[in-house]
Formats: C-alpha cells, structure tokens, sequence
C-alpha cells in the first residue's frame, strides 16, 4: 500500500490490492456466515487472540475487513469495526469503557437521536451523560470528575454547524487521561480529527460515506494515540480481568497486535454479544461510496457554499446558518481551523414565519427530496422541529439548535442552478402563503 497521506488515493489504494485467490481488484462481497478453521490448535488459537483471523461474520468478515482498513486510513487511525448503523457506533463507542456509575460529558450540539440515546436510553444503563456547552471549553473539564470515561462530540454538529473545539478540549482531556470521541459523520475527508488529538472517530457510513442512500451502517476508528494502560485506574474495563471473555486484561493481551486494546474489546465483547454487525453486502456498497467520497465531498462543499451565499441574501430568510457564516468571530475561527478544503454539504436557515413557513417550504420544494438523512448524492431537506428533533422538548430543541422556523439542507450534486431554483420557487410559495394567513 502507497505510503500517501491524501484521500483521494488512500480510498482507492488503502487496504488489500487484490483477492489472493482470483486476483480480482475489486473487493469481494464474502457472503458467509463462518469461515473453516484448519484444525482444532487453529480454532483454538484464534478464540484465545493468538492469531486474529475471521470466525463468524458476527465478528469480523473480509468484505468489511477491507472497508475497516479503508476507513482507518482515511482517518489517520490504527483500525477500525464496522457496525450496523452509526447509532450503533456511537453506543458502543460510550459502552466499551463505560458501565453503570460511570459519565461522559458530552457537547449539547447533537444529532436529535445522540441526544435521545445519551439523555434518556444511557440513563436506564446507569450511565450518566452530562451536557455542556462547547462554546467554553473548559466546561469540559468542570463537568469531569473520577468517573469520567470520555468526552463526546460532533466535529461538525447538526443542526447548529458551529464546528467543534477539538483539539482545545483533547488537551483537556489529555491532561486528566479522559479520551475525546469525536463523531465526525457531517465532515469526511475536510476534517481528521485524529489529527488534532481525538481518540476515537466515529461515523456513520450511511451519510456521505455511501453517498447513494441505499445502506444503513456506521464505524468506530481507534486513533491508538491514547494510552489506556497508563490511566488504567479510570478505564477497569480494559485494564481488569474481562469475565466475558475468559479473564483478559485487554492492554495486556493485545500488546503484540499494536495499540489497539480499544477496538478488539470493542469487537470480541460488544460486537460478540449485541451482534450490531454490518452485512458484508453494505460494506461493498460503502467501499463503491467510499472510492468517490473525497470528489463528492468536494463538489458538496461547493454547491453548498453558493447557497449559504444566495440564502444569505433572500429576503424570506432572516439567518443562514453555515460554517465559516457564523457571527460569533471564535465559530468561524474554528471553522478555518478544522475545515480544509470546504466548508461541508449541509445548510441550515431560519424562516420568520417560524413552524408554518418551515413546514410550508418543505412542502413546496419539488426536486429536493423530503427525508430523514443526509450526505446522499441528490439534494434532501427536512424540517427539524416537526420531525429529527421533535421528541425533544422545546428547551432540548433550543439547546441543540434546533427553533420552529428552523429548515436544513443536505445541499447535492446537481447544477447549482437547479438547486436554487428549487429553492427561490419554495421560498416564495412558502412566504405567499405566510402573507396570506397574515
């Protein structure tokens, strides 16, 4: 493999070059469900990690194994599990180190369905999640205390799009041995945040990833920069004997493999046992998204950016919403900070007309497509407050960035001139209507 640090050829080049059987280029899709063992020392030696090799495609398959090593190299990381949905990830990112009495503290600025899962579903696992404003900083650290397994965050939170202080709160954590996880789903490719002192990355491949809209999944990247064994007193989890998995103590047992404690507990207990597993079918899908990702991203990030500015200037609009837009001087700083090479896909805009106007410009669009998701090839759009966010309540809303007249898009790759027309024309039937209810 080319030893090259650009994402256009570790895409394509990352992780194996050929089939060794056939020879075939393009990664096979292995359709199994388990995979021989050459004989019982060899069985035996695989459960006991003396060999990593694939079992049961519950745990590990070579179609996704490719994908996985794709997915670290792109994030500058050691190794990565594939998962069934970036839901997944994200619960099991928290779950392998966390377990009833333990927190996180985590970034107010969340997807609607991180901060469900975090607010209300952690909380019946006993696990605590404290939000604070990332904004400050150091907030961070006044939230930790003994029990504090990690940090948690969005690089380029949706809904808010106010990019994240990553590297500001990894120092933070560095000092006090709590790990970041940074969930980086909305900014592939224009942002690594391993690079700026994450620990752990994760993603949901559904999004831009895929690109097409036609798998669900997600991924958990171990930067294997973060020294679990030297902290081992806040992380017993993988520094004590394992009962699931017949006493290991995983900093221990994983040395010869290289700093990758993290992951292989992930995948040996976690993934073993809940079984949130990608099909090997989705995996191929997400290499064939993957190989384009960093043109897609591209062209996102520019059709993007001319409607932010077009928006910007609409009379119905009364705030756009778009990195590197933002009035607060510290915000768009981060922006130029993390973001190389664009700005991201999604814009968000307010309506004066609030709930109504919103709702009524969603159902006045004609090409942009109404749907829950983001990152696909064609452009979508949605409503928050009535949909994504609306089982939060209007303070949980507020707190994420989420207000009645709220409007987001995943801006595509269609002509930029399509893409504005469709939406002037939403645009005006929508502040038609208001000014007729008035």
């Amino acid at each position: 493999m080319t030893a090259s640090r650009h994402a256009e050829t570790l895409v394509l080049h990352a992780g194996p070059r050929a089939e060794p059987q056939t020879g075939a280029v393009a990664v096979p899709i292995y359709q199994t469900t388990s995979f021989q063992f050459r004989d019982t020392a060899h069985a035996a030696d695989l459960f006991a990690l003396k060999e990593i090799a694939h079992i049961y495609s519950r745990i590990t398959n070579p179609t996704n194994e490719a994908l996985e090593l794709k997915l670290a190299a792109l994030e500058g990381g050691v190794a990565a599990m594939t998962m069934s949905s970036g839901q997944a990830a994200s619960a099991i990112a928290v779950q392998n180190i966390c377990q009833a009495g333990d927190n996180i503290v985590s970034s107010t600025d969340l997807y609607g369905g991180s901060w469900n899962l975090f607010a209300h579903t952690f909380k019946t696992m006993g696990i605590e999640v404290r939000f604070v404003d990332p904004a400050d900083p150091d907030a961070f650290r006044r939230a930790s205390d003994d029990r504090t397994r990690a940090y948690y965050a969005e690089t380029l939170p949706n809904p808010k799009l106010a990019v994240f202080p990553i590297a500001e709160v990894a120092r933070i954590g560095k000092s006090l041995g709590i790990p970041l996880i940074m969930d980086n789903t909305a900014a592939p490719v224009i942002c690594r945040p391993i690079e700026h002192g994450a620990a752990i990355v994760v993603h949901s491949t559904t999004k831009y990833i895929g690109g097409h809209g036609t798998s669900i999944g997600g991924a958990i990247i171990d930067s294997g920069n973060f020294d679990w064994e030297a902290n081992a007193k806040r992380f017993p989890m993988l520094n004590q004997p394992d009962p699931s998995y017949h006493g290991a103590i995983w900093t221990e047992a994983v040395k010869p493999l290289g700093p990758i404690a993290y992951i292989v507990k992930a995948r040996t207990t976690l993934q073993r046992d809940l079984g949130a597993c990608m099909s090997p079918f989705n995996a191929f899908q997400f290499i064939q998204g993957l190989e384009t990702l960093p043109l897609r991203m591209r062209e996102h990030c520019r059709n993007a950016q001319s409607v932010a500015e077009h928006l910007s200037r609409h009379d119905a609009v009364i705030r756009v919403i778009y990195p590197g837009m933002h009035k607060a001087k510290e915000t768009d700083r981060r922006a130029g900070a993390y973001l190389k090479g664009g700005r991201g896909g999604l814009v968000g805009f307010e309506l004066a007309g609030g709930m109504e106007a919103g709702k009524g410009f969603i159902d006045a669009l004609k090409m942009f497509y109404h749907v829950a998701n983001i990152g696909d090839a064609r452009s979508l759009a949605i409503h928050p407050a009535s949909t994504t966010h609306s089982q939060l309540s209007e303070e949980d809303q507020h707190a994420t960035g989420v207000t009645p007249g709220y409007v987001r898009l995943s801006v595509g790759l269609e002509h930029i001139d399509d893409i504005i027309a469709d939406l002037d024309q939403a645009l005006e039937q929508a502040s038609g209507r208001r000014d007729r209810a008035a």
